[in-house]
């Protein structure tokens, strides 16, 4: 049963079996899924630092987006790189997808390395945002998310996976 449809997402109440057999009901939040980017050149990562309004502070974030209906996350992934840096990749290279927070959510982050890196305009950022781009090298990242300057589940996610990437080159 659908509780709340709005622009962004929709929660319903539903039924379900665990494997034991037995009946439970849950609610489930459906926002849509998104992607993830790390763009770098080398070893300079391209983060951002965007105000979010439901913590009301700003954060330093991989570039993400929401993938619009019918989209190919790898055509979001282009898209949201070059609203929210300014940049477009020469280079997209899939690392996979992850679930935000199952429990009560099916939202999917596919994640993306973005390399040959180049300024475009194609796309305009979005009304809402307030995003400014920011270069770190991988050791600074390294201390931001040791420190706890970087919070964000979904770029501490990109980092180690295309970290692990690396490693098995």
């Amino acid at each position: 049963m659908e509780i709340y449809r709005g622009r962004r997402l929709w929660v319903e109440k539903r039924g379900f079996h665990l494997p034991d057999g037995r009946e439970m009901e849950a609610i489930v939040v459906h926002p849509g899924d998104a992607v993830v980017i790390l763009p770098h050149e080398g070893d300079d990562i391209l983060l951002i630092r965007q105000w979010r309004s439901p913590i009301g502070t700003y954060m330093y974030e991989a570039p993400a987006g929401t993938m619009e209906e019918g989209e190919d996350p790898m055509e979001t992934a282009k898209r949201e790189l070059i609203e929210e840096t300014g940049m477009a990749a020469g280079s997209m290279h899939a690392l996979g997808y992850i679930y935000t927070t199952p429990g009560f959510t099916d939202e999917r982050l596919w994640l993306f390395e973005a390399t040959d890196l180049a300024p475009s305009r194609e796309h305009s950022p979005d009304d809402d945002e307030v995003i400014e781009p920011v270069r770190v090298t991988v050791p600074q990242i390294r201390e931001m998310i040791r420190t706890g300057e970087i919070v964000d589940a979904k770029t501490i996610c990109i980092f180690y996976r295309w970290i692990c990437e690396r490693s098995d080159e």
